[in-house]
């Protein structure tokens, strides 16, 4: 996972780390809302009932003091996390102070202005606790289930996180695309007063 994902920050951040020497370390943990079998039993859960537990174990987790709960997007049927903005969006309607991530964000078969957008409407919602982890996906069902060519692994990864990157950025976004639809310029979403800080990843 660590070849294929970058906290946002850790591409804008890796010339900071001196500065961080003092800073606390933070602990967290991540799901991908497995419903495979019970080991023991066998058994099999329901996707709802995986995602309901998930917001109970994001309310233990800020309860026992951990600082993150990220939860990883898959398209298969044994993974209930296809839409971690949404799942993240409810825990954060019964939580105060966990952060709440993806881990990760499959941005190469994704929008990139959509996922700010989602991200952005957490970032509201949570009261600025939400934080992204973009990456290529170490699964690869996302691919085709959206219409994209596997050939262009590398090349949707590197162009998309460009213009995620600028997005966060900038309020005039100047993009050309080879493997996004956008070309031109646009109006960026900043205003939505995403905030950055000096850590080793970003707080959106």
């Amino acid at each position: 996972m660590l070849n294929n994902s970058l906290r946002l920050s850790n591409l804008i951040s890796f010339g900071k780390i001196n500065k961080m020497k003092n800073t606390r370390l933070e602990l967290g943990i991540t799901t991908f809302a497995e419903t495979l079998p019970n080991p023991k039993t066998g058994k099999v859960i329901s996707q709802d009932l995986r995602l309901q537990q998930i917001i109970e174990e994001v309310k233990l987790a800020e309860k026992v003091g951990l600082d993150y709960y990220g939860v990883g997007e898959h398209h298969r049927k044994e993974f209930a996390a296809s839409a971690p903005a949404v799942i993240l969006a409810a825990a954060a309607s019964v939580t105060k102070t966990i952060k709440l991530g993806s881990a990760v964000t499959v941005l190469s078969s994704d929008d990139p202005v959509r996922i700010y957008q989602q991200f952005a409407t957490l970032n509201a919602i949570s009261k600025g606790r939400a934080e992204i982890t973009a990456g290529r996906g170490s699964f690869i069902e996302s691919y085709p289930l959206f219409g994209y060519d596997l050939d262009d692994y590398d090349a949707l990864f590197e162009e998309k996180l460009n213009l995620l990157l600028k997005i966060r950025d900038q309020e005039i976004v100047s993009h050309q695309g080879q493997t996004s639809p956008i070309n031109g310029s646009f109006r960026g979403l900043s205003s939505n007063a995403i905030s950055v800080d000096d850590r080793a990843w970003c707080r959106w």
